[in-house]
């Protein structure tokens, strides 16, 4: 199994990770975080295949991925 996190005090709602996941799980949320943007989700966890495409392109760092036994 595999867990995203997405930081959401780090996450600025650029979108890079929507648009570099082969799966397309990643979304932007419907609703902001304290800076008012709106932040990424894993829309769909046991879809993902842990590639980490969304977390390298990431530009402040706020998705990490990490695979569970």
């Amino acid at each position: 199994m595999v867990i995203v996190s997405v930081n959401e005090s780090k996450c600025k709602g650029c979108a890079l990770c929507v648009s570099a996941c082969p799966k397309k799980i990643m979304k932007l949320s419907d609703k902001a975080n304290q800076s008012g943007q709106y932040v990424a989700v894993c829309s769909d966890p046991p879809s993902c295949i842990g590639c980490k495409c969304c977390g390298i392109i990431c530009p402040d760092d706020a998705i990490t991925i990490e695979k569970e036994d």
